[in-house]
């Protein structure tokens, strides 16, 4: 893999980078009640901090296959205010996995939950709703991402980041129909 990559890896993956096996399984008619029940979990230990809450990523999906892994976004008024939602947040069971800049990203010690903590209004927060919400609608393009993830999981990836990277051109000409959706205009 990109040198250059791992060691951005080094740097911002607390714990340092995990080869785990990727795998993929059908989708999981409990996982949006398992994720209303950590958003009302993650709003309650927050407070007015917790700007939104959103269940995002494949398991936001209805019939989209994904990573038995839970991802959450959460909107911060600032994330470089780590003292405002970290301590709340290892209280109800999440640490920190993931430091850089605009971004962080915890998850729960059964690796069953990411969240991704972003500030308002960031690009990445647009992408995360803007790829959920086209998923939800568009067949076509639900079928070539799970057929993308499907296919990628096949490798064995030295970091878990690697697969998420090796997905990201389908997931720019996803977005990129998301975002024609969006705009009202046509998606092909």
């Amino acid at each position: 893999m990109d040198q250059a990559r791992d060691t951005e890896f080094d740097t911002i993956l607390i714990g340092g980078r995990e080869q785990r096996a990727i795998v993929i399984v059908d989708h999981d008619d409990t996982w949006p009640s398992k994720a209303a029940s950590m958003a009302q979990k993650i709003q309650d230990s927050l407070g007015p901090a917790a700007l939104s809450v959103e269940h995002i990523g494949s398991t936001s999906v209805p019939g989209l296959a994904a990573k038995s892994v839970i991802d959450m976004l959460l909107v911060v008024a600032n994330i470089d205010d780590e003292e405002s939602y970290l301590v709340p947040m290892e209280s109800i069971g999440l640490q920190l996995r993931v430091r850089e800049y605009g971004h962080r990203m915890l998850r729960t010690a059964e690796l069953d939950f990411h969240v991704h903590v972003l500030p308002p209004e960031s690009a990445e927060q647009i992408d995360y709703l803007d790829l959920r919400d086209w998923l939800r609608v568009s067949a076509a393009d639900r079928a070539l991402y799970e057929s993308t993830k499907r296919t990628l999981a096949e490798n064995t990836w030295s970091d878990m980041n690697h697969y998420a990277d090796a997905k990201s051109a389908v997931i720019q000409q996803i977005l990129t129909h998301a975002r024609n959706w969006r705009a009202g205009q046509p998606t092909s």
